[in-house]
């Protein structure tokens, strides 16, 4: 009692009941956070699911494949990199030396008298190099880089856990940048290969390798882009996958990875003075080529026997086609596989077994990435006309060229102009001192005008103009009709030296 009229002592009626009142709001709110956070755990909790809701449908079991359940790449790489090896390759060279010192064979009264004799000296020493590879067998067969192994003569393969075992080359593939190493093992831990045609540019990899010598590093990124074309010591690879994951010297041969432990790419090249892009070797073309450097040790390439040009607005235009993409037959070879398709020149080849053929490098890539005796799909335009052939494509050794040299011009006799270039009827004589082919008919060219349009358009003496924008000629009046008025485009064909090539000048 004595406390109660303490109180209303000190406050007011009215004070002490909205003390009252906000302690009462206190409470009820700190009972409705406990009630909101109990309901909380128990919605997130998989053990103890809320009524009406199924384990199924929350898909705890997705694993690393959701990023809000933790890091997808930990498990990833702990699988990954035992089947990772680290590659040293050891080459003897020849290289000069001298056996006095630099002082010494700067002095010139010693160089007047022995210089030249010392500069003979050679001595063979070893050349190093490293790279990466990944096991692709249970018995120990390793996948890499053609250029990390090749000329060595000698290789050694390193594992995740310290064992060091010689390797011998089984085989290479210079077309792709592929190569294949043995090791003697047994029930090895082998990568899984997966589909390269169905990455998505944008989809998260992992690069395993050996960048300068730091054995095991990974790196993380995405692929950036598809179907890069690269060219690297005088050669062109074509449909190369482009990543932002790390690649530096020595990760070169080493699996480019997806998140679902798949290897997609082999990494192969960098642009040295770019950062975050990488190239690497989409893992669909290795598996074309691995049975064979296994089994023969060699690719057994395919062939379709036609000499190629690209496309473009000038020959199209001219010949009615219906696209600038795509590579021109400019010849076919007698009895080749595309002899025996019926393919002829001026034919214009857009795409084999579905796959685009963008020009004359592409049609080269796209043929070589078939084996030998594979049968495919080539469809092309006959000027204006869609046309389709199947075709078995032979084998690259069966290609031998069917060039023949040119002899020494003879004599010359009346001519016409056209375009800057003197041209003339193609008679025996002339045949016989350019070598010309009884079958092959036409007009010669006897001289072009440097500064001429003949001359940008790239006609040389000696040339036989056989078709001009699409008409064929027999004379030199037939050139002069096809070029009067002087046309914007031009297109024309022409026998060169054994083969037939088309010319074009917008």
């Amino acid at each position: 009692m004595r406390t109660k009229v303490y109180l209303r002592s000190l406050l007011p009626r009215d004070r002490l009941k909205r003390l009252m009142m906000s302690m009462l709001a206190l409470s009820v709110l700190f009972c409705a956070g406990m009630a909101g956070g109990y309901l909380y755990s128990l919605l997130n909790d998989p053990a103890h699911p809320p009524v009406g809701v199924s384990v199924a449908s929350a898909d705890v079991s997705s694993g690393p494949s959701n990023p809000y359940t933790g890091n997808p790449i930990v498990p990833l790489v702990k699988s990954s990199a035992p089947s990772v090896v680290n590659i040293d390759t050891e080459k003897l060279v020849k290289q000069s030396f001298s056996p006095f010192p630099d002082e010494l064979m700067d002095d010139p009264f010693f160089n007047h008298f022995f210089g030249e004799h010392f500069k003979q000296f050679t001595r063979v020493v070893p050349m190093k190099g490293k790279g990466s590879g990944f096991i692709v067998t249970k018995d120990g067969y390793i996948l890499t880089n053609n250029h990390v192994v090749e000329g060595a003569d000698r290789i050694t393969v390193t594992m995740l856990d310290g064992r060091q075992l010689p390797a011998k080359l089984v085989g290479r593939d210079p077309t792709f940048d592929l190569a294949v190493i043995k090791v003697d093992l047994k029930d090895a831990a082998a990568l899984k290969l997966g589909d390269s045609d169905t990455v998505e540019v944008g989809e998260w990899v992992v690069a395993i390798g050996n960048p300068f010598g730091l054995e095991n590093s990974v790196t993380v990124g995405v692929i950036s882009a598809k179907n890069r074309t690269i060219q690297a010591e005088n050669m062109n690879f074509q449909g190369f996958l482009q990543t932002d994951a790390a690649i530096n010297p020595g990760n070169s041969g080493g699996p480019l990875i997806n998140l679902r432990g798949e290897v997609v790419g082999i990494n192969t090249a960098i642009v040295p003075y770019a950062q975050g892009i990488g190239f690497a070797v989409p893992i669909n073309m290795a598996k074309q080529v691995l049975d064979d450097l296994i089994k023969h040790g060699e690719v057994r390439r395919g062939w379709l026997g036609v000499m190629a040009q690209p496309n473009g607005p000038a020959f199209a235009k001219a010949y009615k086609v219906p696209t600038s993409e795509g590579a021109i037959v400019a010849d076919v070879k007698p009895g080749s596989p595309a002899d025996a398709a019926g393919l002829r020149r001026g034919d214009v080849i857009v795409s084999i077994d579905g796959k685009k053929v963008l020009n004359d490098k592409s049609l080269t890539f796209l043929v070589r990435s078939f084996s030998a005796g594979t049968k495919v799909k080539i469809e092309f335009y006959r000027r204006d006309k869609k046309m389709s052939a199947d075709v078995v494509l032979g084998d690259t050794s069966s290609g031998r060229s069917w060039i023949p040299k040119l002899l020494p011009s003879g004599k010359k006799s009346a001519a016409v102009n056209v375009m800057g270039a003197e041209i003339r009827d193609l008679d025996s004589d002339l045949r016989s001192n350019f070598g010309v082919p009884a079958d092959i008919q036409g007009v010669i060219v006897l001289n072009v005008n440097p500064k001429s349009r003949a001359a940008y358009l790239g006609l040389s003496k000696g040339d036989v103009i056989m078709e001009f924008n699409g008409v064929k000629v027999n004379s030199p009046s037939d050139v002069e009709m096809a070029a009067k008025g002087d046309p914007k485009s031009v297109a024309v064909l022409v026998w060169r030296r054994g083969s037939t090539i088309f010319l074009s000048l917008s």
